[in-house]
């Protein structure tokens, strides 16, 4: 009967825990869900930066390719930074077309990393590569050392677009 009782009462103690909310995963999830889903998950991403690198040799600009998914809120945080700042959409929309490359258990896009590998495996999400017009890779690169706090240091991610971050993250 005591074991019965201890075990009832640890029920009604431990259930409400259990089921009870993280306030931090719910501020996360509801970031995630406010943020724009730049990611096509049904998308052909060779096929994409193919098409991309025909317009990149028109318009004489590099591609800059964020690997990741609409799952990853760094990469949608990283997006929403260079998409609406100004100073940073102004240099972004200069020098770069930007492609997100979907990598997620719905499409891995196995045919554009086998041609141009995933940083993503090796840094985390996201990651990026930056091909030249004619589809040469000139970097790969981590997003870890822009971060800061809960989004991106604006400075690093400004001198990252215009070729000036050391690979170690230095300014």
């Amino acid at each position: 009967m005591k074991k019965l009782f201890l075990i009832a009462l640890l029920l009604c103690i431990g259930t409400p825990i259990a089921w009870a909310q993280n306030p931090q995963q719910d501020e996360l999830a509801q970031e995630k869900e406010a943020l724009p889903k730049p990611y096509n998950p049904e998308e052909d991403g060779l096929e994409k930066i193919n098409e991309l690198l025909k317009l990149a040799k028109k318009k004489n600009k590099r591609l800059l390719i964020q690997i990741g998914g609409n799952w990853c809120i760094w990469c949608l945080r990283f997006n929403h930074l260079v998409t609406t700042d100004p100073e940073l959409k102004k240099i972004l929309d200069k020098k770069y077309l930007y492609y997100h490359l979907n990598f997620s258990p719905e499409n891995k896009n196995e045919k554009a990393f086998a041609k141009y590998g995933n940083p993503g495996e090796k840094y985390g999400y996201p990651a990026f590569l930056i091909l030249d017009k004619r589809g040469n890779i000139l970097t790969t690169r981590k997003t870890e050392d822009m971060e800061e706090s809960k989004g991106y240091n604006k400075e690093k991610v400004k001198k990252f677009l215009l070729g000036r971050l050391d690979l170690n993250g230095q300014l």
